[in-house]
């Protein structure tokens, strides 16, 4: 099923997103300063262009660690300088990608895809993208960490 709901994404549009996510994904090699974004671009160029099946998770829930102040700084200036960049127009796009796709009564789940992935692309820096699967299994590890 999630195959037949990959390529129904990408005939209905995911593939434009995915044309959107690689184009910001040149962009920020190109500029220099933007190359630490690089690797969160990717990751959410990953998951725009099979959504389903895949999870776009914070680091922090793969593998929980002790972070330091900088490092958290660094994420959130980063964050601040892919939404002014980038951020806004990628979630306009799977917005209006996801309005389109739930006109249709079959892109309904496509849309639904697409708005979530639309938040996404406001903050993504410190997201990997993995199955569905490894996500369950790292939530399940970090709620059995919080109750010992």
């Amino acid at each position: 099923m999630r195959t037949v709901l990959n390529i129904l994404n990408f005939v209905l549009g995911g593939f434009l997103t995915t044309l959107g996510w690689l184009l910001a994904t040149v962009v920020t090699v190109v500029l220099v300063i933007t190359l630490p974004l690089t690797r969160s671009c990717w990751e959410i160029t990953k998951l725009s262009l099979v959504p389903f099946g895949n999870e776009a998770i914070h680091v922090d829930e793969l593998a929980p660690s002790e972070k330091s102040a900088i490092m958290n700084t660094g994420g959130t200036v980063l964050n601040i300088v892919w939404f002014v960049l980038f951020g806004w127009w990628l979630c306009l796009t799977h917005i209006v990608a996801g309005i389109a796709q739930c006109v249709t009564i079959i892109g309904i789940p496509v849309g639904i895809a697409n708005f979530k992935i639309a938040a996404i692309a406001l903050w993504p820096v410190g997201r990997r993208v993995v199955s569905v699967e490894t996500a369950r299994a790292a939530r399940e590890a970090n709620a059995r960490r919080r109750f010992q």
